[in-house]
């Protein structure tokens, strides 16, 4: 990076990717504590989520386009500040009706981080792969840590203490980030500190059509696995680690930190290949590792869980800088935005998908049979992917504050 502000809005960037994953998903596993606690199915419970996992991808446009044309800086502060106080009044709740009205607060609140936080990585970065791997192994820390930071202070403190203790912290990003800009030593880039060559209209249109189908299937993908993976858990592996939630979360830290490392080595991969490639072999790989899951039980299920996780996490940086190679930068936060109503807004598809196999079948074998045969039709559109050119090589732009975004 090139100055003390860019570095600072990168770090929080990073920082961020970690807080929104960790937040968004504790309720999955705090879910099998209030089971016992309220009294109410696994099903009904997993449904309060719903909205909150909807206005993950409905608010990401809105913020994107906020982001563009406010600040991208001043979005994050928003984002930390809100999705905090979503996270700490849940712990606060004191029946499903508050609880579902604090998850809604903390979804819109998580739904501003990604297409803000990724405009401002693209903007910053010159080996954008790289950046963006680094990036998603913040995020994957994320994922992998909301299991045992629940567990965990569930076992030890309550349920309420697993929202309480990470929505404080997520509050106190947003506080410091609010200062630092206050004080003007955080301030938005304007333009690109690598700019790119501009696609053809027909490209961008093509791009546009298959990004959208890929992304649907690949974010309900993701969202189902990520919703399921604790009770997946606690049905295949009969005890093996034990009968609290402590161990089950454990898994499944275990099983996003596997795919950490993997998700920079698809950064350097794009940084170096060609992005189709990349994007639909990991696409293709996904197909036979959900049908696997349908059927395989003990440990071998947790194997199987990485290696789908692993695939899915090498695929997201070249899958955000097609997106990136495809879009106008003065758009690019409503286009992150876009994407995150597609894969995003997903998930509450994606809980009530599981609700449903759930409460048909009292398992998970039919939904990851389903999820195989939406790789299937993700792998094939990625095929129509233009095929790139060469890369024109153009002049970096200097750091400075961006007139609009208030830096003095």
């Amino acid at each position: 990076m090139g100055d003390r502000s860019a570095r600072l809005a990168v770090g929080f960037s990073w920082a961020g990717h970690t807080i929104m994953h960790l937040v968004a998903a504790l309720y999955l596993t705090v879910v099998l504590a209030l089971e016992k606690e309220w009294g109410l199915s696994y099903d009904e419970l997993i449904r309060l989520w719903t909205v909150g996992a909807l206005l993950i991808g409905l608010g990401a446009p809105l913020a994107g386009w906020l982001g563009d044309r406010w600040s991208e800086n001043g979005m994050m502060a928003v984002f930390f500040l809100m999705t905090g106080a979503g996270a700490i009044g849940c712990g606060l709740a004191r029946n499903p009706d508050e609880l579902w009205l604090a998850l809604a607060v903390l979804g819109l609140g998580a739904s501003i981080y990604h297409p803000v936080s990724m405009s401002v990585v693209v903007r910053n970065a010159t080996d954008r792969g790289k950046a963006m791997g680094w990036l998603g192994i913040f995020g994957t820390v994320g994922i992998a840590c909301a299991g045992i930071t629940a567990g965990a202070l569930t076992d030890l403190a309550g349920w309420r203490a697993a929202f309480l203790v990470p929505g404080a912290v997520c509050a106190a990003f947003g506080v410091a980030l609010t200062v630092l800009m206050l004080t003007g030593v955080v301030y938005d880039r304007e333009g690109d500190r690598k700019p790119q060559a501009a696609p053809s209209r027909g490209d961008v249109y093509r791009a546009f059509i298959v990004l959208s189908v890929t992304m649907v299937c690949a974010g309900l993908m993701f969202n189902a696995m990520q919703v399921v993976l604790p009770k997946l858990f606690e049905l295949r592996l009969d005890g093996l680690v034990g009968e609290g939630t402590l161990g089950i979360g454990g898994l499944v830290t275990l099983v996003y930190l596997v795919a950490a490392v993997p998700q920079l080595i698809g950064g350097h991969l794009a940084d170096r290949y060609p992005l189709k490639r990349i994007y639909l072999l990991c696409l293709i790989a996904q197909v036979p590792l959900m049908a696997l899951l349908a059927v395989v039980t003990g440990m071998p299920v947790v194997a199987a869980a990485a290696a789908v996780v692993i695939s899915s996490q090498i695929q997201i940086p070249a899958e955000n800088l097609l997106l990136a190679r495809y879009t106008p930068a003065r758009h690019r936060g409503l286009a992150f935005g876009a994407k995150f109503v597609l894969s995003f807004g997903a998930g509450p598809v994606a809980v009530q998908m599981a609700a449903w196999f759930y409460e048909r079948f009292t398992g998970f074998e039919a939904l990851y049979l389903t999820l195989a045969a939406l790789g299937v039709v993700a792998a094939a559109a990625a095929v129509l992917l233009p095929d790139e050119g060469a890369k024109a090589a153009a002049p970096a732009v200097p750091a400075m504050p961006a007139t609009a975004a208030g830096g003095d």
